[in-house]
C-alpha cells in the first residue's frame, strides 16, 4: 500500500469526483455483489438489511466521493474517519481484509467506467485507497490495543440476564458475560456495543450495533441495551436481529458481544464540563444513548442526599414519540427530574390518550417535537455558550433540529448527533 500520493495523483482523483457522483451508487452496488459473490464468508461481517435496502452501498458511495472530493484535506474527514473505525472495530474488521476491498473496489470502478477508467484513473486510486486503508489500519489498530489492554479481544459470549419491558415497542436486555469475568470494562455513555448472533434463515451470523442504555456501573457486573422491535415500516422489510432478540431470545440464551466502542458520548468526569448545559434531544429508540448519559450526568438518590441532591451538570431531556404507550424510560426520566433540582425534561406527544396526564407523562401534546415551544433557557440553555446538545433519531429528524439551532445562535460545532444506521449523517445545516 502506497504511504503517500504524489500531487498527479491527487489531481486525478479530485477531477472523479464529478463521475463517482454520477456514478459512484452503481459502482458501489457493483463492487459489494462482487465481493460477496466471491467471498460468502464476508456475509458474517455485512448487514444484509442494509445491503438489500441500499444503504450500505449508499454510504460507500457517499464516503468514497467525500474522499476524492477532500483528498488534498483530509482534516475534513477526520470525524467520518473516526465514525467508521469504532464501527469497524466493533465488527472486528481486520487489515488483511482491507486488501480484500481495494481489490474490488478498483475491479468495480474500472467495470462500471469502462474504457473512461484509464490505466492513469486506476493507478491514482489504487494508490490512494492504499493511504485511506493506512489510516484506517492505524486508527484502528491502537483501538484494538486499547480493548486488548483491558482484556477484551474479539467477540465475547454474554448470555441474557433479564428482558424488560421499556415500552410498546422498545425492550432492555441485561447482558452479562457467560465467563463471569467481571467488572465488565467501563465505557463512555452514549457508547455502544455490537451483537452478534447466527440467523438460521440466511445461514450465516448478523451483527448489530445497539447503545448501551444504562449509565456505567461501578460492580461492572452487566450492560443493559435497549432494543427496539423493528417492522420495517420505514425500510420496506423487517429487522431480522431485533425481532429475533424480542421474538426468539429468551432469559439465558447467549449472543455475542464486543467491546463498547463509538464517538458520540459525554465524559461525566471532565472537569472542563462543570456546569455546562447539557441538552439531550431524541425522538423514539434515539432516547437510548441519550438514556445512559442523563443517568450519567445526575445523582441518585442511593449515591446522592435525599434533601438536596444536585445534578453535575444542567441537563435538559427533550423527547418525542408517538404516544405515552411507545415512550420509553418514562418513568425513570420523571424520578431524575424529580431527584435533581438542575434536570429538567419536556416529552411531546404525538398523540394524547384519556389517561394521559399532562407534566408527567408529557408536556406538549398532539404535535411534532417542536424547539419553538421551548423555553430558550430552562430547556435550551441558549443564553449560556457553551452549552452541548446531543442529538439522536432518523437523519432527517437530526438535520432538521440542527439546522433549528444553529438558526437560534448555537455554534454547529456544539451539536453531536448518532445516526443508528449505516454511513455518516449528512453535514447539511
Amino acid at each position: 500500500m502506497a504511504p503517500s500520493l504524489t500531487n498527479e495523483q491527487i489531481a486525478v482523483v479530485k477531477s472523479t469526483a464529478p463521475v463517482l457522483k454520477e456514478h459512484g451508487n452503481t459502482i458501489t452496488t457493483v463492487f459489494y455483489d462482487n465481493l460477496i459473490n466471491e467471498n460468502p464468508a464476508l456475509n458474517n461481517m455485512f448487514s444484509t438489511t442494509s445491503k438489500t435496502t441500499g444503504r450500505q452501498p449508499r454510504a460507500l458511495a457517499n464516503a468514497v466521493l467525500a474522499y476524492a472530493t477532500y483528498i488534498d484535506d483530509l482534516p475534513k474527514l477526520a470525524h467520518a474517519v473516526q465514525r467508521i473505525a469504532h464501527k469497524h472495530v466493533s465488527l472486528q474488521v481486520t487489515p488483511e481484509q482491507y486488501d480484500i476491498v481495494g481489490k474490488y473496489l478498483i475491479q468495480a470502478i474500472g467495470q462500471v467506467l469502462g474504457d473512461a477508467a484509464t490505466p492513469e484513473i486506476v493507478d491514482a486510486w489504487t494508490a490512494a485507497y492504499g493511504v485511506l486503508a493506512n489510516v484506517f489500519i492505524s486508527t484502528e489498530g491502537q483501538m484494538y490495543k486499547d480493548n486488548a489492554a483491558e482484556n477484551w479481544i474479539g467477540w465475547r459470549k454474554f448470555r441474557i440476564l433479564r428482558k424488560v419491558a421499556e415500552s410498546s415497542s422498545v425492550t432492555s436486555f441485561y447482558l452479562a458475560p457467560s465467563d463471569g469475568v467481571t467488572p465488565l470494562p467501563k465505557f463512555m455513555p452514549g457508547q455502544y456495543v455490537s451483537v452478534q448472533v447466527s440467523v438460521p434463515q440466511l445461514g450465516y451470523l448478523q451483527s448489530r450495533q445497539y447503545s448501551l442504555s444504562e449509565a456505567p456501573q461501578e460492580k461492572g457486573e452487566y450492560y443493559r441495551i435497549s432494543v427496539k422491535q423493528e417492522l420495517g415500516e420505514a425500510v420496506g422489510m423487517p429487522g431480522i436481529i431485533s425481532n429475533m432478540l424480542h421474538d426468539d431470545f429468551k432469559v439465558g440464551d447467549e449472543v455475542e458481544v464486543s467491546h463498547p466502542q463509538g464517538e458520540f458520548f459525554v465524559n461525566p468526569e471532565d472537569p472542563s464540563t462543570e456546569g455546562v448545559p447539557a441538552v439531550l434531544i431524541s425522538v423514539g429508540v434515539g432516547a437510548t444513548p441519550l438514556m445512559s448519559m442523563l443517568e450519567s450526568l445526575t445523582v441518585s438518590e442511593e449515591e446522592g442526599t435525599k434533601k438536596a441532591p444536585v445534578s453535575r451538570r444542567p441537563v435538559s431531556w427533550i423527547h418525542a414519540s408517538r404516544s405515552s404507550k411507545s415512550k420509553p424510560f418514562g418513568d425513570a426520566v420523571r424520578r431524575l427530574c424529580r431527584e435533581n433540582k438542575n434536570v429538567t425534561a419536556h416529552v411531546f406527544l404525538r398523540a394524547i390518550g384519556p389517561e394521559d396526564r399532562v407534566g408527567e407523562d408529557y408536556d406538549s401534546g398532539d404535535m411534532r417535537l417542536d424547539l419553538g415551544k421551548l423555553d430558550k433557557d430552562r430547556d435550551l440553555h441558549l443564553g449560556d455558550q457553551r452549552s452541548e446538545y446531543y442529538i439522536c433519531g432518523p437523519e432527517a429528524f437530526m438535520v432538521e433540529i440542527r439546522r433549528a439551532l444553529v438558526a437560534l445562535g448555537v455554534d454547529k460545532a456544539r451539536i453531536h448527533l448518532e445516526l443508528f444506521a449505516t454511513g455518516d449523517v449528512s453535514d447539511d445545516v
